[in-house]
């Protein structure tokens, strides 16, 4: 069985969507050693259809891009969560209609997948029971107002399991979800 990761930028108030409120690349050397080696252990990247055509078209056009995010988003198995994109236009990428095919994928052999952004596909997720461990970077930041990552009415007991700071102010904070009961 796979594990399912959602790994967020949130705020310290925990904010995950409320326009550019951080700086991607302002992380600094050791944070782009750390999200280098979390791909290397994830061979599906899923995401919802807004986020996938905001990045599909960014990313494929890319040609300077050194830190090897690029490469990695070209080459990577996406999974995009859809009920109307027909043709994605970037592969290697499958169209999965509802979260029975995400529970499904899970079941395949491979390693991690990942969600990143996609704030409503990680609301559907979490509600579902289908994650397996947050990984969010926390970034010194408070901006007051946008959409959060846990949604109202879903409670979520979780475990920390990892604590890593950054020169950048950046905390990495793992969790695994507890079982509920």
């Amino acid at each position: 069985m796979r594990d399912l990761i959602v790994t967020q930028n949130i705020t310290v108030d925990g904010v995950v969507e409320a326009g550019h409120w951080f700086d991607a690349g302002g992380g600094g050397s050791d944070l782009l050693d750390v999200l280098n080696e979390q791909a290397s252990r994830a061979d599906a990247f899923l995401t919802g259809r807004l986020t996938f055509e905001a990045m599909r078209g960014f990313w494929p056009q890319q040609t300077d891009d050194t830190t090897g995010v690029t490469a990695y988003l070209n080459q990577v198995h996406k999974y995009v969560v859809s009920t109307t994109l027909q043709e994605p236009g970037w592969e290697p990428t499958t169209i999965l209609r509802e979260l029975d095919d995400v529970r499904r994928l899970k079941t395949t052999t491979g390693r991690d997948i990942v969600c990143t952004g996609s704030i409503s596909l990680a609301h559907a997720v979490i509600a579902a029971g289908l994650v397996d461990e947050y990984r969010l970077f926390v970034y010194p930041t408070v901006v007051t107002t946008g959409r959060r990552l846990f949604p109202d009415g879903i409670p979520q007991s979780l475990r920390l399991t990892e604590v890593k700071s950054f020169e950048s102010g950046i905390v990495l904070l793992t969790y695994r979800p507890l079982p509920e009961g």
